[in-house]
């Protein structure tokens, strides 16, 4: 690992791999050179190995903690929190009125729990059945008396059906050849066979598989051979690339309109690329070189603007810092500086520009949550504090408050408890309640080290209070590394991040990305002449207006 590569929790990967296996690994070695899976493989044990070393020479680790970096942690609810630290959370909750929502929701049964109704299949297909013998104004066939009318709810049946990713249609057109000349008359095909083998659909769906879920280019192949479908690996790389081509102005109108926003989230996670491995290769995304740098990351960037969200993801040697103050260039020069939220790490700041800094309150209370099992009295009674925060955000969200609204909703709702949290923390480092280097003094020294940051919220209309929303999006990256490891080459990163960048804000804009992406391939000429026309939230209106 190099100086200028440091792991967070997220970045660490949980090794599936058996002692017979690297003894089966070592004796291939002997025999002929170690295949690209073996070798990373090995690089991933020794990178564990690595990182528990030094984490086992650090004064706080705990076996807790390493579990929770290693394994990720379930849940930081703070009921579920209690139950591990004191092991009676139905009594702590009686006692303290604690709910099993951190964010205060009580009781409510949790989103998205039950079955789906009909409406949720908005990209189902809807078949109108009439009634074969009535229609509205006849007799009632029961009765014989009254007249019948169509209700306004019609009675629904949902049926599902399997088939593979990608399916596949073989034309066998009929040949008539004469016995005397020899010329060949070949049937028409149908008019809407087109002339490309491999449709826009097939372009979007092989991206949205591979970029959005993570599925590698052989496991889909395998998947779609064992179906009766063959598409080579090799196959869908020409095909996303080819699409990528087409569609990359999109992408840089999303860097140009995420430039302008009002709150930037940023963040990194490290990543792989082959081609960098042995060499020193320009950096992904826009910007100078920085060849002295050997790690590569993947930076996420999620832009606020107007009420929508751009996600933009670059990988390279750069850091987030880097590749922000690079989108930032673009910024109108008569716009103020923007609310940058990121966690306390100086690589996330960009050098060359300004920007109003906001710290992220749920890194400093993950600090709490990963000693409350040794500290449970001192933890409970910060994250109470926090709880109460992040309550009155969930209302001030509920209520759809301005940014000026919700920042004296704040004040008044938020601003004595986190004054009251700042003088107990300051009370138990200056009366020496707690020891310093214990692993509640370190979470308490960043708190207080942070807090004009921390508390951003509380002076700055629009602050948020934490940077989950781009630890959400980088988890798109993360899912990318799990699954197939790295990136070969830096063109397919660049694939990678355009991609991602752009199903990542569909989502996050409630768009459908296969819908969308599928219609920029087929008015890609459109697309290149004015891509602010085909952003996610505004193409639809493009496309009533196109002849």
């Amino acid at each position: 690992m190099s100086k200028n590569q440091k792991n967070h929790p997220a970045d660490i990967e949980h090794i599936d791999i058996s002692i017979s296996d690297l003894e089966a690994i070592i004796e291939r070695s002997k025999a002929e050179p170690l295949s690209d899976h073996d070798c990373e493989r090995l690089r991933s044990v020794v990178k564990t190995l690595l990182f528990l070393t030094q984490e086992l020479e650090k004064k706080g680790t705990s076996i807790q903690r390493l579990r929770m970096l290693l394994f990720g942690a379930t849940t930081e609810k703070l009921q579920n929190i209690l139950d591990k630290a004191l092991g009676s959370g139905k009594q702590q909750e009686n006692e303290s009125g604690c709910s099993d929502d951190s964010q205060g929701n009580g009781n409510e049964k949790a989103k998205g729990h039950g079955r789906n109704g009909a409406q949720d299949y908005v990209g189902a297909e809807t078949v109108h059945v009439a009634h074969k013998s009535l229609k509205a104004g006849d007799d009632c066939p029961e009765c014989r008396k009254g007249s019948i009318y169509e209700t306004a709810e019609p009675g629904v049946i949902v049926r599902i059906t399997g088939q593979a990713p990608l399916k596949a249609m073989v034309y066998k057109l009929q040949k008539f050849r004469c016995n005397l000349c020899g010329t060949i008359f070949t049937a028409e095909p149908p008019k809407d066979v087109g002339n490309d083998k491999y449709d826009a659909q097939s372009a979007s769906m092989i991206a949205l598989l591979k970029y959005g879920s993570g599925v590698p280019f052989n496991r889909l192949e395998s998947l779609q051979g064992s179906l009766g479908i063959p598409l080579p690996a090799a196959t869908q790389w020409e095909i996303v690339e080819d699409s990528a081509g087409r569609i990359e102005t999109v992408f840089e109108e999303m860097i140009h309109q995420a430039a302008q926003g009002q709150v930037l989230h940023n963040d990194d996670t490290t990543m792989k690329i082959l081609s960098f491995c042995n060499r020193h290769d320009d950096p992904i995304g826009p910007g100078p070189p920085a060849p002295e740098r050997t790690g590569v990351f993947t930076s996420g960037i999620v832009s606020v603007l107007d009420g929508r969200r751009i996600a933009l993801f670059f990988t390279g040697h750069r850091h987030a810092g880097e590749n922000l103050a690079a989108v930032l260039k673009q910024r109108a020069s008569e716009l103020g500086r923007p609310i940058q939220m990121c966690d306390a790490l100086s690589r996330n700041i960009p050098k060359e520009l300004e920007t109003i800094v906001a710290n992220c309150l749920a890194h400093g209370r993950r600090r709490f949550v990963e000693v409350a099992p040794n500290f449970p009295d001192e933890c409970l009674h910060v994250l109470e504090f926090l709880k109460d925060v992040y309550k009155n955000d969930a209302q001030a969200k509920r209520q759809e408050m301005s940014a000026q609204q919700r920042l004296h909703w704040h004040q008044a709702q938020s601003g004595q408890k986190m004054a009251d949290l700042e003088s107990w923390l300051t009370e138990q480092i200056e009366q020496r309640k707690v020891e310093p280097n214990s692993g509640l003094g370190e979470a308490i020294a960043y708190m207080l080290k942070h807090w004009n940051k921390l508390t951003l919220f509380l002076r700055q209309p629009g602050a948020p209070l934490d940077n989950n929303v781009c630890e959400r999006a980088l988890k798109r990256a993360i899912l990318h590394r799990k699954n197939a490891y790295f990136y070969k080459t830096q063109n397919g990163a660049r694939v990678g991040d355009l991609f991602m960048s752009l199903i990542h804000t569909c989502e996050l804009n409630d768009v459908n990305p296969f819908y969308y992406l599928t219609q920029l391939q087929k008015h890609a000429e459109a697309v290149a002449l004015c891509p602010a026309d085909w952003m996610p939230w505004n193409y639809k209106q493009t496309l009533t207006r196109s002849p």
